[in-house]
């Protein structure tokens, strides 16, 4: 496999990371956080219209631009180096690709190329916040439990009482906890359990912003800049994302939960990578004892450390982005990278790293939140082990059994 980047992969890069220097930055994050959309609508309106960032990887004929998984998570490197507050993860990695494959012609043609323009946002919202499962990156995501398992709880879904069996109207009722940018997203992708206990299978609903019964709270979360809501259901009319109830949903879900990860994975380096960028600006000017801080050996192995752990970090993510099998190995490393280098920047610039004023604390907060949204790490590991059955228990050679050869 050839690794490296093709000129038109360089000059997205470079165009966008151009673009966020002079328009974003960790010194415009509070503005774009105390919008009622969680980040700057100008600045996203003028990525989607001068970039195509939101259509990057969708298919050219619902207006996107026909690139692939890698191309974006080009794209999210950077937003992750200007820890940029926007819809991108939750719309263009989440939402869109499985509208692509569960909705039907006419749901693709009516929303994707409103998401392509940027003037379409979507979110999924699953119940128990628990999204990592729901991808089936933590754990596997076809027994329901994550959304219900059928009982109490969760969200349930049935059909319309004027709507008749073979209908296509729904209901909803329950609530989703710690749903990404549910709280302003234009569209929300809704994980819910039909059928019953006996018969419960979960399948994904379309609820637009406007939907009489829906009940959206942003809540507080660790990392401003990855807001987090709750989504209530009070008997919320929905429309069936496919054209029937008989999609693999949790087939689907993993497959986005893959790429996804690469994804994710990208943009985790890209906030370690200016972390450590920031952290060796700063010792190189900062003095103790007359010299340099960076000039003391301790300093340059732990810096040395770092950018190793960070590049090692960005080619598993590349590598997943173009093999989604790894992507959730390269997430985990990603995350581990971005918690270790964050943690050691915060260290590394003294007592200031913890002061409110500085931005040192903010890519910390990302890398945990991170961590909590998609993670954590062992379960990562873990989960990745076990579909590749790492741990199914060894066979016992003939020769070695109990009783061979003896007749």
């Amino acid at each position: 496999m050839d690794a490296a980047f093709t000129a038109e992969q360089h000059e997205i890069r470079r165009t966008l990371r151009e673009l966020l220097a002079r328009a974003a930055g960790p010194g415009a994050i509070p503005t774009a956080v105390g919008t009622a959309e969680g980040y700057d609508p100008v600045l996203w309106r003028r990525l989607a219209r001068e970039l195509g960032l939101p259509g990057l990887a969708l298919a050219e004929e619902y207006g996107g631009a026909g690139c692939t998984a890698t191309e974006l998570a080009l794209a999210c490197e950077e937003t992750g180096r200007a820890l940029l507050p926007s819809p991108l993860l939750a719309t263009a990695a989440l939402a869109a690709p499985l509208i692509a494959a569960l909705g039907t012609p006419d749901q693709r043609a009516a929303l994707l190329p409103r998401i392509a323009e940027g003037a379409l946002t979507a979110a999924l919202a699953v119940p128990g916040g628990s999204l990592a499962t729901a991808l089936g990156l933590t754990g596997d995501n076809r027994d329901g439990a994550w959304a219900g398992g059928g009982r109490a709880g969760g969200i349930q879904a049935g059909r319309s009482a004027d709507d008749g069996e073979g209908g296509g109207g729904w209901r909803l009722y329950g609530q989703a906890e710690r749903v990404l940018d549910g709280h302003g997203a234009g569209l929300l992708l809704v994980a819910a359990h039909t059928g019953g206990y006996p018969r419960s299978r979960t399948l994904l609903f379309l609820v637009p912003r406007d939907t009489a019964g829906l009940v959206r709270t942003r809540l507080t979360a660790l990392d401003e800049t990855r807001p987090l809501a709750r989504v209530e259901l009070r008997d919320t009319p929905a429309t069936l994302l496919g054209a029937d109830d008989t999609a693999d949903t949790a087939d689907a879900l993993a497959a986005v939960g893959r790429t996804a990860a690469a994804i994710l994975a990208a943009e985790a380096v890209g906030t370690a990578a200016s972390a450590l960028e920031r952290t060796v600006e700063y010792v190189k000017t900062r003095e103790q004892f007359g010299r340099a801080v960076g000039s003391f050996q301790a300093v340059k192995h732990r810096l040395a450390d770092l950018y190793v752990r960070v590049e090692a970090a960005r080619s598993a993510a590349y590598h997943a982005a173009r093999e989604p099998e790894a992507g959730p190995l390269a997430l985990a490393q990603a995350l581990e990278a971005a918690r270790i280098t964050t943690g050691e920047a915060v260290q590394l610039h003294g007592g200031i790293g913890f002061t409110w004023e500085h931005e040192a604390h903010r890519y910390l907060k990302r890398a945990a939140g991170d961590e909590l949204l998609f993670g954590p790490v062992h379960r990562l590991c873990d989960h990745a082990a076990q579909r590749a059955g790492l741990f199914a228990p060894a066979r016992m050679p003939l020769a070695a059994a109990p009783g061979a050869g003896v007749r």
